[in-house]
This record gives structure tokens, C-alpha cells and sequence, in this order.
């Protein structure tokens, strides 16, 4: 073989082998994008779930929260009317003692700052 010929066998080669290893390289690149596709779509997917039970977990607590408003606002207006029912009731007994020619009526009442500040701090629950 002449030096010719054998250069010219050296640079083929040569030349294949580089081709080889393109082509290799952008093989492994493709692979290695298509499995970074593959992970981000697994990702997108979990992370798509995770906000959908986010988002119906906060609807639930959204739900508690209103209802809890509701009992609160329902509470509120049982205490009230259980105070009137109370007013009722004391007005009631009032008038039979009123009525009532056995019953004396009750002595004047000598009150104290202390009574006052209580029955005050009542009728500020009260409403």
C-alpha cells in the first residue's frame, strides 16, 4: 500500500468515526430530552392533582368556615331571644305581683356602683 493510499484509508476512517459519534451524541441527547419530557409531564400531572385536592381542601374550609358563621349568628340570636324570653317572663311575674293582694309590693332598692357595673356589663352581652 502506498503512503497515498493508506493516508487516504486514515482520513475515511477517521472521518466515519467522527460521523459514528455524531450521530451517537445526538442519539444520546434525543433519549436523554425525550426522558426529560417524559419527567416533566410526570411532574405537570402530580402537580395537577396536588392543586385540584388544594383547591377542594379549601373549598371544604371555606364550607366550615360559613357554617361556623351561620352557628355563630344562629347562637347569637338564641341568646337573644332567650333574654327577652327572660324580660317576658320577670315583666310576668311582675304584673301578677302586682295583681296579687297577698303579694307586698317589693321594698326600694338601695344599689351600689358595684350592681350598677354589673347589670351594665349584662346588658352590654345582651346586645
Amino acid at each position: 500500500m502506498s503512503a497515498g493510499t493508506l493516508t487516504a484509508v486514515i482520513v475515511v476512517a477517521a472521518i466515519g468515526i467522527a460521523l459514528i459519534a455524531y450521530f451517537v451524541r445526538n442519539r444520546r441527547r434525543a433519549v436523554l430530552e425525550e426522558r426529560h419530557r417524559y419527567e416533566a409531564e410526570q411532574h405537570r400531572r402530580v402537580a395537577t392533582v396536588a392543586e385540584a385536592d388544594a383547591d377542594r381542601r379549601a373549598a371544604e374550609a371555606e364550607a366550615r368556615a360559613a357554617r361556623a358563621r351561620q352557628e355563630a349568628l344562629a347562637a347569637e340570636q338564641d341568646r337573644r331571644d332567650a333574654a327577652e324570653a327572660r324580660r317576658q317572663a320577670e315583666e310576668t311575674f311582675h304584673r301578677a305581683d302586682e295583681l296579687d293582694p297577698d303579694v307586698e309590693p317589693p321594698a326600694p332598692e338601695v344599689r351600689g356602683e358595684a350592681d350598677t357595673a354589673v347589670e351594665a356589663d349584662q346588658e352590654r352581652r345582651t346586645f
